[in-house]
């Protein structure tokens, strides 16, 4: 029963659009955690085939769905003008959303799912891991290049689509009730997990407290710069277009830098459950800064540049805690396979911190062979 439901649904949403044709296939697409998407083939009149992205948003994450897309016009509208000045093509280079029959940036299903679409941006490929290092370099311009263009976009213009997303000691505090209340019986599987959250506390607020007392500039923010939210040309090479935008919020440069580094300079997956193949990479590293650094072209205050090594440890220590958190809270907001792949992900970003630990010498050599 719920298959067909979900079924129903898809079509009612596949109903409110018009693709300009005849749709021939509408199918399961990706690899995301969180939203489910369908990729969708619309045969024209002159035989040629137009895909689309058809994605139900989801409505337990994502509360406000209309906030989400007004986010998302507003900076992808921007986007495009800039685009043009620069003489570049924005069809390619960033998303175009579909409006439904009747105009709206969604559409609301009859058991109230909310579906959205999107132009698909053919000839490119995404990755879910680095196969080769130039594919993080490129990224890294393109995640510079989007702070730039945006970095005169009003940041305080944008609904916080996910309250406290990068709020890190929430995170923390959030991760201890879960500890007390302990309500799938899941902490003695974790105890040496929670020991690690625990050791690095104060940690956790270290930008936070900087960014309260105005040190770090407020920013148009991406807050989910994984490798696989970049699609590349393969005939370059290059990152061309950014997409997953549902987390475009107010925030620091420091979250995007440090999250992209946390995914891409990992040489395992994020839910890798051998640990022994889990280890930070110091010349990915070091290609994504000078990439980074190279994309946001000065915009960067000094201070900002500073603080980019502490921006992927804590962006990798928030994350282990928000799977810890999720794992301790019966696996609620990622979507998990089988039952520890949260807990599996939790280690693997530890692992992934105490590394970063272990090399933060270096990290800032690095760092200052790019910055002076």
């Amino acid at each position: 029963m719920k298959n067909s439901l979900n079924y129903a649904a898809r079509n009612q949403a596949l109903a409110a659009y018009d693709f300009g044709g005849e749709i021939t296939d509408a199918i399961r697409f990706g690899s995301g955690h969180i939203n489910e998407t369908f990729n969708v083939s619309v045969l024209r009149d002159n035989n040629e085939t137009k895909r689309f992205i058809l994605q139900k948003i989801n409505t337990n994450v994502f509360k406000n769905p209309g906030q989400v897309m007004d986010n998302i016009i507003g900076v992808t509208e921007y986007l495009k003008e800039k685009i043009k000045q620069r003489g570049g093509d924005p069809s390619r280079e960033t998303l175009s959303v579909l409006r439904t029959k009747k105009g709206e940036s969604f559409f609301k299903d009859s058991a109230g799912g909310c579906w959205r679409c999107y132009e698909y941006v053919e000839d490119t490929f995404s990755l879910d891991k680095v196969e080769v290092p130039d594919h993080f370099y490129q990224a890294a311009k393109s995640f510079g290049a989007f702070l730039y263009m945006l970095k005169d976009y009003d940041a305080s213009s944008l609904y916080e689509t996910i309250p406290r997303f990068h709020d890190t000691p929430h995170r923390y505090r959030s991760l201890r009730r879960a500890v007390i209340a302990d309500k799938f019986d899941r902490v003695e599987s974790a105890i040496d997990e929670i020991a690690f959250a625990a050791r690095h506390k104060k940690d956790c607020s270290r930008l936070f407290d900087l960014q309260k007392a105005g040190e770090l500039p407020c920013r148009v923010t991406h807050n989910d710069t994984k490798l696989n939210n970049i699609l590349f040309d393969p005939q370059t090479g290059a990152g061309i277009c950014i997409v997953d935008l549902d987390t475009i919020m107010p925030g620091l440069a420091l979250f995007d830098y440090g999250d992209a580094v946390r995914f891409g300079a990992s040489t395992a997956l994020e839910d890798e459950p051998d640990l022994d193949k889990v280890h930070f990479d110091l010349n990915l590293y070091e290609l994504y800064t000078k990439g980074y650094l190279e994309g946001t072209d000065g915009a960067l205050t000094p201070l900002e540049c500073e603080c980019l090594p502490w921006g992927a440890k804590i962006m990798t220590l928030e994350c282990g805690i928000r799977f810890l958190t999720d794992y301790l809270q019966g696996d609620t907001y990622f979507r998990t396979h089988y039952d520890d792949h949260n807990l599996v992900r939790a280690r693997t970003q530890f692992k992934l911190v105490a590394e970063m630990e272990e090399h933060w010498e270096e990290m800032y050599e690095i760092l200052h062979k790019y910055i002076g």
